[in-house]
């Protein structure tokens, strides 16, 4: 079988599943595992944005949107050489991915039309709902099934670990710093998981955008920083964006030496099965006392200072 994945998180599964040596396309933004890196561009953006500053970022999502162009391009010669059986792809969000009515757009042009599956997760079960969706439409059920059993036992043990705290503490995380974004879809699960309590964020339920006030009335006992996309090095890149801001020195968190920078685009941004190395690290962010031992450097790092300014 020939596949091509239209979303990092489709391609962890894909190879999760065993079925790397199958996969012929992939996005642009398919980096793990580091296999994937060589595999054949399907997915370009339409615009660059490693230059760009968060503002910037969301000023251009915004107008390309306004103007009804996806900000992702298919290459349809790619496409046609890729020659998948099926194709991975997602209705969640836009700005994910390629919008789902442009892949059935490109479809068309195919001389052969492939299965398109599309993958819509809302919460964590429906990643591992996914995956199993992957086995299906591969013949690896086999696989997917043990796969999904792995992971939940994982997920189960923390919870259970996390029963056992004195507190649940409020623990915001923010998926954007400029404009700040609250958690949506599975991340407040994963808090919850982990043995804290978001207070922005909705289950289930799309980002939205919040304004600094209800950051602050919210008064978070611990802070995480999880722009979708970054990493944690570019994410403290922008730390200034937040220590400008009235109140930061107010914050229980910031009291605290509680403000954490995390990988984002790892584990808590994709919906694929590294959200729950992501659930892991909140553990081990929130009750440290239950979930002990290091955290890798590129998965988080606390914020140890506090500019005031962008020294950049």
């Amino acid at each position: 079988m020939r596949i091509v994945s239209l979303l990092p998180s489709a391609t962890e599964i894909v190879y999760l599943l065993g079925l790397g040596d199958h996969l012929t396309g992939v996005s642009h933004e398919c980096d793990y595992p580091r296999a994937a890196l060589g595999k054949r561009k399907i997915i370009a953006p339409a615009f660059e944005s490693s230059g760009l500053s968060s503002q910037e970022i969301d000023g251009s999502v915004r107008a390309f949107l306004g103007r009804g162009e996806g900000i992702y391009r298919i290459d349809l010669e790619a496409l046609r050489a890729a020659d998948p059986d099926l194709i991975v792809t997602q209705e969640l969000c836009d700005v994910c991915a390629a919008p789902y009515q442009d892949v059935l757009e490109a479809v068309t042009h195919l001389s052969r039309k492939p299965e398109v599956l599309s993958l819509n997760p809302q919460r964590l079960g429906d990643v591992l709902q996914d995956v199993e969706r992957v086995g299906e439409a591969t013949g690896r059920l086999r696989e997917a099934a043990q796969a999904v059993a792995s992971l939940t036992e994982r997920i189960d043990r923390v919870e259970k670990r996390a029963a056992n705290a004195k507190t649940r503490p409020p623990v915001a995380c923010l998926e954007w710093l400029d404009p700040i974004m609250a958690s949506g879809h599975w991340v407040p699960e994963m808090v919850a998981l982990a043995g804290g309590r978001e207070p922005l964020g909705k289950v289930g339920e799309p980002s939205e955008r919040v304004q600094w006030e209800r950051v602050l009335s919210a008064e978070p006992e611990i802070l995480i920083l999880m722009p979708c996309g970054f990493s944690v090095d570019r994410t403290l890149d922008e730390i200034h964006l937040l220590t400008n801001r009235p109140g930061w020195e107010g914050l229980p968190a910031v009291r605290r030496g509680k403000v954490f920078a995390v990988n984002g685009h790892a584990y808590f941004s994709r919906s694929g099965p590294r959200l729950v190395d992501g659930t892991e690290i909140l553990a081990h962010l929130v009750h440290s006392e239950l979930f002990p031992g290091p955290i890798p450097a590129e998965a988080a790092k606390t914020v140890h200072r506090w500019p005031t300014t962008d020294n950049r």
